[in-house]
């Protein structure tokens, strides 16, 4: 007997809640430790009296200058890059596919590596980088076009050579100018010590925009699953569908990666973990991405800067790479 939907929803409850636990969760703990250590009902006085006007106390400074703008950003980029990936699995009606599929990551690195190279000031380093990333994007765009349409075969094979020929291009500056090889990798392994509320506010409006758009477009992407023809038939523009999600998603990781590096596998299994607790529709997917994502890289940045892997890009490569080993794994057996 089919279960009814209110039922279905229902039983997602412990899910969802257990979603916002763990949010609640890495923001309190990625504010409170560090180098000092600040105790979670410290923590909870200092955002309430941040939020409320109240005089602010010791451990404020620490809170809201520091360790928050560092949480905002990373819940603004783990929502980005896990949100964007897994629109990029529903277009592309691929598994395998993530943030970084059309080139956004080396022409990002491109972009800060000439930056670094030609010693630009830090401040325009993102935006080298964003610049690159979205160049990057149209070039793939512009070559994998056949007509009006965007084969996905073609996006797939056009990002992989221009990636694969800009990340050259960035390895050779990097031979150039080894004396701020350091500052590149650094970027190159992903990071985000060097966040402020300004960068905060920088990130957010490509994230909204992006993240926002795949939302609006979460029925399509829905009975794009369903194939070219059949999708057509229900009367969805698939290849005007195709390009919008390309776009809006490129925009988001392009934004976020800009500011903080290229993280890898986050996009790519966060997608699959959510599949198996909450179903593959695209409302309920993507939302749920975007808060698993956010939570799961602060927790993975607050290792990394209380560890010795230093990088939030290592941790995740770390952590990312033998799970999703074990999902393929999983879903074999």
């Amino acid at each position: 007997m089919p279960v009814p939907p209110r039922s279905v929803g229902w039983a997602r409850l412990p899910r969802t809640l257990g979603l916002i636990v763990l949010v609640a969760v890495a923001v309190v703990l990625g504010t409170g430790l560090g180098s000092v250590t600040i105790p979670p009902a410290e923590v909870l006085g200092a955002l309430w009296r941040g939020l409320s006007g109240q005089e602010a106390l010791g451990s404020d400074v620490i809170v809201w200058q520091i360790r928050l703008p560092r949480v905002a950003m990373g819940l603004l980029v783990g929502a980005a890059l896990s949100v964007s990936g897994a629109a990029f699995q529903g277009v592309f009606r691929n598994p395998l596919a993530d943030p970084y599929l059309l080139g956004v990551a080396s022409g990002s690195a491109l972009g800060a590596t000439l930056a670094v190279v030609l010693e630009w000031p830090r401040a325009l380093i993102p935006v080298a980088a964003l610049v690159a990333a979205l160049g990057a994007v149209a070039l793939v765009l512009a070559l994998a076009r056949r007509g009006r349409q965007f084969p996905p075969t073609r996006l797939i094979l056009a990002g992989v050579v221009v990636g694969s020929v800009l990340s050259a291009a960035s390895t050779a500056l990097i031979l150039r100018g080894q004396d701020r090889a350091r500052l590149v990798l650094s970027y190159t392994l992903g990071d985000l010590g060097f966040s402020g509320w300004r960068d905060v506010l920088t990130v957010l409006p490509y994230v909204a925009l992006g993240a926002g758009t795949l939302l609006a477009l979460a029925r399509a992407l829905d009975t794009l699953q369903l194939g070219d023809l059949t999708a057509r038939s229900l009367g969805v523009p698939v290849e005007r569908l195709r390009l919008l999600v390309v776009i809006a998603a490129s925009v988001a990781t392009a934004g976020a990666v800009a500011y903080v590096g290229i993280i890898g596998f986050l996009g790519l299994i966060v997608p699959h973990i959510v599949r198996l607790a909450f179903g593959a529709g695209h409302r309920t997917l993507l939302g749920a991405c975007a808060v698993l994502g956010g939570a799961g890289l602060v927790l993975a940045d607050l290792l990394a800067r209380t560890t010795p892997l230093s990088q939030v890009g290592i941790v995740t490569t770390l952590l990312g790479g033998p799970f999703f080993l074990w999902l393929l794994r999983r879903q074999h057996d």
